[in-house]
């Protein structure tokens, strides 16, 4: 089997709004314990060498440590204890529901086997399924944290993180392709007449950029579905999450300034886009 990677700092799983200064301070550790578990599960996906089986079989591990981290009783896992140990604590203290965490594995074992089988998703409701396991966890986990409950809420959290997800998606096109990643369902393609070929040698036709475009609207759509919930969080963490909707959209912006042309560019937030997203932020 496949060895784990590393205990090593852990700085950037895009789906997640870190636990700043802003996040109230007796919820900071079980956001960081999420944060690593997922980021440490998507580096078992995604980083290093492994083989596709490798992957799935370390990651079929992770889940078992899982399972393990549940029981308050248990002794965290030897391979991972910097990711468990914390989250077993989270678990325990704040009753975070675990099938949110199994999720969270569920998308990242299909990323493996749909990057392995260099497969795509054929329709957009699959692609939101994926979305339901691979981003909304991570808000109704937050959620649950801050005490928010009810069907709005829950609905305006996966919004929110549906529309981070797939912003994330249409950004970074032109560096998922070459890996193998394809997010671009069929059912969309079809509708604009873009071959599958176009886009993996991602030529940037005129109907491909009808498509990104398109793509782009409806994330904007889904994020802008979503802001309301801003008004039902509490405190600090209720402008956390200001950053965060503003912080999409400020992306969507860049991928319109590029004229959709995410096939052959990655556009970035640079430091000059934070002041326009604080300014912004006030006004949801």
């Amino acid at each position: 089997m496949h060895a784990p990677p590393p205990a090593q700092p852990i700085d950037h799983y895009e789906n997640f709004p870190v636990a700043s200064w802003l996040c109230p301070r007796h919820l900071r550790a079980p956001i960081a314990a999420i944060y690593h578990f997922a980021r440490t599960a998507d580096d078992i996906a995604d980083e290093g060498d492994a083989t596709p089986n490798e992957r799935l079989e370390t990651l079929q591990t992770y889940r078992l440590a899982l399972t393990a981290a549940c029981n308050p009783a248990a002794e965290p896992g030897a391979t991972w204890p910097h990711v468990f140990g914390p989250l077993q604590d989270a678990i325990a203290h704040h009753h975070l529901p675990a099938q949110l965490l199994h999720d969270l594995l569920d998308a990242f074992v299909q990323d493996i086997e749909k990057t392995r089988d260099r497969a795509g998703y054929a329709t957009e409701a699959e692609l939101t399924d994926y979305c339901r396991r691979s981003a909304n966890p991570v808000g109704r986990l937050l959620l649950h944290l801050y005490g928010v409950t009810g069907e709005p809420a829950l609905q305006e959290s996966d919004a929110i993180c549906t529309a981070l997800q797939l912003i994330n998606f249409w950004q970074d096109l032109s560096v998922d392709i070459p890996r193998g990643r394809y997010y671009l369902s069929d059912e969309a393609r079809s509708r604009h007449g873009v071959s599958q070929a176009d886009i993996l040698a991602q030529r940037q036709t005129e109907n491909a950029t009808l498509l990104i475009a398109a793509c782009a609207h409806s994330a904007r759509a889904s994020m802008l579905n979503g802001s309301g919930l801003v008004h039902r969080i509490p405190g600090r963490a209720g402008w956390e999450l200001r950053l965060v909707v503003q912080g999409g959209l400020r992306i969507l912006d860049k991928i319109e300034a590029l004229h959709y042309a995410t096939l052959r560019q990655r556009p970035r937030l640079q430091w000059w886009d934070f002041p326009v997203m604080l300014w912004r932020a006030l006004w949801i």
